[in-house]
């Protein structure tokens, strides 16, 4: 390998692994401090006030972690006994431990969309509850982008008709929005074209944004303060968190507009990906996350991610026979090109000639 690459890793496993640039610490080492279960946290007040003005949503609430803005939208928003329609692929009924069933004691209806995106008829469908026998569909949550759909996302106008759509059903909607900047940056939409369409947003700071921790859930003035309450019991009280919250509003304010520069890199190394006799399917790739299958006749998932770890380069191992890479701003165009060139080198016809 290259002598600018022994000492430098690679990591495309997930945009979750970003380190705080130099300037967003010294935002956080500015940071004026209080006690957030009171109220009391300068820079966490001025960061929830700043993102629910940007999605023009009456207040905002900071939490530790996306997974738990879900679980507290899902409670929020049904008792037991109810049923929340979403896609097979969702983050909420994959990588939630079950919690929505743990906390909330609610049913999953799920709903086999395109790349993870349900349609407004699909949601018509499947509704239930006339019958004593049948939970109550209450609650639609949908991912954007979709992380297991190898980033997709859902138009604007694909957003407005589902919010039609459950509106006319009087069905609430809440949206995973870990990623959700890079949706609209991918579309150049602004924020506030989702205002009114959701009754709750949750927002990750923490994956393309880069901030170190933390997601906010938006809503009504009701909404959060009902959630405030479950932020509480969930163990999610912060008390001088307001020197992460800095970070998420520095990200706020310089790191969305580069995602394009993430989504460009992404693009760079699926054209290569599609070059390779080991790659069997690829999804499309519109926004910073890539999802391919290794033909199995080739090598295994394991042996693939291995070898690129012996170059320096971590990717994940996705399930089966499926890899996942994802960029973001730790990764430079010199990564990116170094990438390129370990693939076309291991993995092409000539690798093992």
């Amino acid at each position: 390998m290259p002598a600018d690459f022994q000492n430098t890793v690679v990591d495309l496993r997930s945009d979750t692994v970003t380190r705080p640039t130099a300037a967003m610490l010294q935002a956080m080492l500015q940071a004026p401090l209080g006690d957030d279960v009171f109220g009391e946290d300068p820079a966490i007040n001025a960061l929830q006030a700043e993102a629910a003005a940007m999605f023009g949503y009456e207040a905002a609430l900071f939490c530790p972690s996306g997974t738990m803005t879900n679980q507290i939208a899902v409670k929020a928003h049904t008792q037991p006994l109810d049923e929340v329609l979403m896609d097979k692929l969702s983050h909420i009924y994959k990588y939630e431990v079950g919690g929505y069933a743990f906390h909330s004691g609610v049913a999953i209806r799920l709903l086999d969309g395109d790349l993870g995106r349900i349609s407004p008829e699909q949601i018509t469908e499947f509704l239930q509850g006339g019958n004593d026998w049948e939970p109550q569909s209450r609650l639609v949550c949908i991912e954007n982008t979709v992380n297991r759909g190898g980033g997709s996302y859902y138009t604007l106008e694909q957003m407005q008709a589902i919010s039609k759509t459950c509106r006319k059903a009087g069905l609430l909607l809440h949206m995973d929005g870990a990623r959700i900047f890079n949706a609209l940056v991918a579309q150049q939409l602004s924020p506030w074209m989702l205002k009114g369409l959701f009754d709750s947003i949750s927002v990750c700071l923490s994956k393309g944004l880069g901030a170190p921790v933390g997601s906010l859930l938006l809503g009504s003035n009701d909404f959060i303060r009902r959630c405030r309450k479950l932020r509480k019991a969930f163990g999610g009280g912060m008390r001088q968190a307001g020197i992460l919250a800095a970070a998420g509003s520095y990200a706020l304010q310089y790191h969305i507009q580069r995602l394009e520069q993430d989504h460009a890199h992404a693009r760079i190394i699926t054209a290569a990906l599609q070059a390779l006799p080991y790659v069997a399917e690829i999804l499309p790739a519109p926004t910073n996350i890539i999802i391919f299958k290794i033909d199995e006749r080739q090598c295994s998932a394991a042996e693939f991610v291995h070898r690129l770890a012996q170059q320096n380069i971590r990717v994940s191992a996705f399930g089966g026979q499926w890899v996942r890479m994802v960029t973001h701003l730790d990764i430079s165009s010199d990564m990116v090109n170094y990438t390129t060139e370990q693939l076309k080198k291991h993995f092409s016809p000539k690798a093992h000639v």
